[in-house]
């Protein structure tokens, strides 16, 4: 079987990988779409960071650690979509044809893992992959597969959304308008709200935060957004030292800040600013299997139209340099594998 697989922070093609076989509660799916996440970016180029940052992790849900030998092949890719092929024994599961999405976690006789990064577990940058039968969801109303596979980048904007607990006359600033921003901008946008501000450098991810709802657009490079509005709800989507002490400063008294970008290195920030203006901070990360499903039908129903975010389809043999382009925000915003 073939899958691409991260080999000494390269994606690389296998046509040699073990065919995978479902055991009891699993089933067997063909993928049929599975989008390149920025955390899967991240970890070629800083997976040793990764594993020993998460490592750091006090009281954890998934024990703090994770089992990845950096000099072995990593099987990644938690974005898909897929069809039912073959059940495991005993497993009441779909019947094979059924196209379906699910929550990235496989559940086993040793136990629940998340399918994210792995030596031994196979992801979605793959032809067939194992998925739990419980955990299954059927994609509804005829939904095009490749859009389908949106639905776990869009349940991260929806939970970071419902995080912040905003009203729909509360004014929103989105600081950064990636997959993840681009995914807040729209969840606001599906709960009614109003008035949605979105910055960020790129020309292209302002036209595309533009069209997936934002109702003002601001190039940070023509002075700060908290120049032109007041923000009740302020959702950083960045991810870089600096820019959180920079909201903190500008924020209006009494707003909320949401903090979905996920900054690795070591940053400051001056508690004093958000002391002083009463700023509740909240991070997020993930989501939960409502806001999953959730998401799954806002995109099956049209409450939320995901294909302008789509900007490249490769296959398997295109996935590294599907991970090079990826690194210009001005070429693309999700790049879809198609094993």
């Amino acid at each position: 079987m073939r899958a691409a697989v991260l080999r000494e922070g390269r994606m690389v093609l296998r046509d040699d990988v073990p065919e995978p076989v479902p055991g009891p509660g699993q089933v067997l799916v063909g993928v049929k779409a599975c989008g390149i996440c920025g955390s899967d970016l991240h970890f070629a180029k800083h997976g040793k960071d990764v594993l020993e940052l998460t490592g750091q992790i006090s009281g954890y849900p998934a024990g703090g650690s994770m089992d990845i030998d950096l000099h072995r092949d990593i099987f990644m890719g938690h974005e898909f979509s897929a069809e039912v092929l073959e059940a495991g024994p005993d497993t009441d599961a779909p019947a094979p044809g059924t196209l379906v999405t699910s929550l990235p976690v496989l559940i086993s006789a040793t136990g629940i893992d998340p399918i994210v990064y792995s030596n031994t577990m196979i992801g979605g940058y793959s032809e067939r992959m194992l998925l739990s039968a419980p955990l299954l969801m059927p994609i509804p109303n005829g939904l095009d597969p490749r859009h389908a596979a949106l639905t776990e980048p869009m349940a991260v904007g929806l939970h970071a959304v419902n995080k912040s607990h905003i009203e729909r006359g509360e004014p929103a600033l989105v600081i950064g308008c990636g997959p993840i921003g681009i995914a807040i901008i729209a969840a606001l946008r599906s709960k009614g709200v109003e008035s949605i501000a979105a910055a960020d450098y790129s020309t292209k991810r302002r036209e595309l935060a533009n069209a997936m709802g934002a109702t003002e657009i601001i190039d940070p490079q023509q002075g700060s957004p908290f120049d032109t509005v007041s923000p009740k709800v302020i959702f950083e989507a960045v991810g870089v030292p600096g820019i959180l002490d920079d909201v903190m400063r500008r924020a209006p008294v009494g707003s909320r800040a949401v903090v979905a970008g996920v900054c690795m290195q070591p940053d400051t920030m001056h508690p004093f600013f958000a002391i002083a203006k009463e700023i509740n901070i909240q991070f997020v990360l993930a989501y939960d299997p409502t806001e999953f499903a959730d998401s799954l039908r806002a995109i099956a129903e049209g409450e939320i139209d995901v294909a302008p975010m789509i900007t490249g389809e490769v296959g398997l043999d295109g996935v590294g340099e599907a991970f090079d382009a990826l690194a210009d925000p001005d070429r693309h915003c999700k790049i879809l594998v198609e094993p």
